[in-house]
């Protein structure tokens, strides 16, 4: 079932887990993510980044099959289907209304002024549509989708004024990047711990690919309660195909290339859902779900 992020993040924080962001990049990744999701009894969220939505076939289309496949494939743990680094107002409207139940609005290129008064009317729409929001203070660095951008830190008064708005959850900059890293990542945990404290928002961390596993679990000691998965999972999947296609008894069919994309992604997902401590947890967010809806 499709249901609003902020149904499960608040379990999350208060029983000291993350739930898994893992990012759609064709129809069988969809498929993956909700059969092994299923299979281990975790919540799960799915995520189209914004920029490459038209790709996929637009909101509609990825709201629709994402649906569909929910029934078919009889999936009961909890599912959000997350607009990631939304771009504009406008499209996470246009995702709610094609069935969305948790956007992001990234406004962190623009002055902090901006930003909060942007991410207040995403708030504004999405709440009265029972839709979660994020958002985001600083700019996490790197590529994403070709874009590159450098690191700029989130400030606890930034988050501040971020929490403000009435937000779900909070991505703050602290030294990932998207991509690949340069060098070993190096977060900085006093400001996540700050902002955390301060502002009592479930945190969120993206660019997680490639962090080593001590910084993942001290960053959910310190209040991360969602964290991205993309880089690592098009790499596992990537290199499984390669892998495949390069045996000498390849032949010509493509669905075994396929098939072992999608067992190295299904691989990479639950050694991440593992590493964030929330495999088996949807009976805890399913009596969240109930909970909040009575």
């Amino acid at each position: 079932m499709l249901v609003p992020a902020f149904k499960l993040i608040k379990a999350a924080q208060k029983n000291h887990y993350a739930l898994g962001h893992f990012n759609i990049n064709g129809l069988n990744w969809i498929t993956v993510y909700l059969r092994t999701a299923q299979e281990t009894n975790s919540p799960v969220i799915l995520a189209t980044s914004d920029r490459l939505v038209d790709r996929l076939g637009g909101f509609q289309y990825l709201a629709d099959v994402t649906q569909y496949f929910i029934r078919e494939l009889q999936i009961t743990i909890p599912v959000v289907l997350h607009l990631d680094h939304g771009t504009s107002v406008e499209h996470t409207k246009q995702a709610i209304a094609a069935g969305y139940t948790s956007v992001m609005f990234d406004g962190s290129k623009l002055p902090i002024a901006d930003n909060v008064r942007l991410t207040k009317e995403v708030v504004d729409y999405a709440h009265a549509r029972n839709v979660s929001v994020e958002a985001e203070v600083g700019a996490v660095g790197g590529n994403e989708n070709g874009i590159i951008s450098g690191i700029k830190y989130a400030s606890v008064e930034d988050a501040v004024q971020m929490k403000n708005t009435g937000i779900d959850f909070l991505a703050a900059a602290l030294g990932s990047v998207h991509g690949d890293y340069v060098g070993k990542p190096n977060l900085n945990f006093e400001r996540m711990q700050q902002i955390s404290q301060v502002t009592g928002l479930p945190l969120v961390l993206h660019g997680a690919s490639g962090i080593p596993d001590d910084q993942i679990q001290t960053a959910i000691k310190m209040g991360t309660n969602k964290i991205n998965i993309n880089t690592e999972i098009n790499y596992a999947w990537i290199n499984a195909v390669r892998e495949r296609i390069n045996r000498k008894d390849a032949g010509h069919e493509p669905l075994p290339m396929l098939e072992a994309g999608n067992e190295a992604i299904k691989q990479m997902m639950l050694q991440k859902m593992q590493q964030f401590h929330v495999l088996g947890k949807a009976n805890i967010t399913k009596d969240k779900v109930e909970e909040n809806s009575n």
